[in-house]
């Protein structure tokens, strides 16, 4: 029985030592793949556990914003990724020099048929360093309009009003127009445009629409709400109310929503008019001559017509 074990192991232990590839000086074995593949699951259990219960927590007692320290660990972890890579070729004893013809082989094929990955990748860098997107802010990018949720070296993902994920190449982010909602100072202001018709009370039009900025809780004290006449329409006087607000960066579709509701209502209370579009047609002097339709064909019709 111990003779059969024994064989056993023999046996095996050949399997995992038997050489399948050369690299250099060295040969990969079964066993070496084993081990390899222990090794990276390891980096990168190492990786998260080491991002997410040191470096966040280290970086919460510091006074960095929340986005950078984000950065920060991400960063610090693809770092933490290769270095264990490389500790994890070298415990393996896979002769590094070996690999220089693969990875310029390898390096090849990323220039023709991976350009879009590389560029992604690139890109995240650069968003990563230079934070022009973070974590929490509300983005206009292309037809997508959303909050970052979540940025990675390949992609950003991106949820908008609807709790759609919609997830955006890196590159999206360098090589378009970018509007950034919350970068820097989260208060914008927004112009919603408003006709009434000719005659109007301007200073009732102007208390009532002011009245309506100042009850509504979303829009900011200071600055103030402000009315401006921007022009004479072809039916109606132009306004455009004015208020700042925080509301851009969460819901802005209801926050104008809500506006144009208030200011409805009140001008309806106040009898202020909201004309529809107006022509004048004049007609010279004269006789308009109808023309006279042409009688229908006469004659048999054919079978079928």
């Amino acid at each position: 029985m111990n003779d059969a074990v024994t064989e056993l192991f023999v046996i095996l232990q050949k399997i995992l030592e038997y050489p399948l590839v050369k690299l250099g000086q060295s040969q990969l074995t079964l066993l070496g793949i084993v081990k390899l593949l222990v090794l990276v699951g390891l980096v990168m259990l190492g990786e998260r556990l080491l991002r997410k219960h040191f470096v966040l927590h280290l970086l919460k007692q510091t006074r960095l914003d929340p986005p950078l320290q984000y950065t920060v660990s991400r960063i610090v972890g693809y770092v933490f990724i290769v270095f264990g890579f490389y500790v994890a070729l070298l415990i393996v004893g896979i002769d590094l020099s070996s690999l220089a013809v693969i990875a310029g082989a390898v390096g090849l094929g990323l220039g023709f048929g991976l350009q879009n990955i590389i560029s992604n990748f690139v890109s995240g860098l650069i968003i990563l360093a230079e934070r022009p997107i973070t974590i929490g802010d509300r983005i206009e990018v292309g037809n997508v309009v959303g909050q970052v949720t979540k940025i990675s070296l390949r992609s950003t993902t991106v949820v908008t009003n609807d709790n759609i994920t919609i997830i955006v190449p890196n590159s999206d982010f360098i090589s378009s127009r970018v509007i950034n909602w919350s970068h820097g100072d989260p208060r914008v202001r927004l112009r919603l445009p408003v006709g009434v018709a000719y005659g109007t009370n301007l200073e009732l039009l102007q208390r009532v629409l002011l009245e309506v900025a100042r009850d509504h809780p979303k829009v900011l004290r200071q600055p103030e709400p402000a009315l401006l006449f921007i022009g004479f329409g072809e039916s109606a006087l132009d306004f455009e109310l004015a208020v700042w607000t925080s509301e851009m960066t969460f819901a802005p579709r209801r926050f104008r929503s809500e506006l144009y509701f208030a200011i409805e209502k009140k001008l309806r209370e106040n009898n202020i008019q909201i004309p529809f579009p107006q022509r004048d047609l004049h007609l010279r002097s004269g006789t308009f001559v109808l023309p006279t339709p042409s009688p229908p064909p006469s004659g048999p019709r054919e079978p079928g017509c």
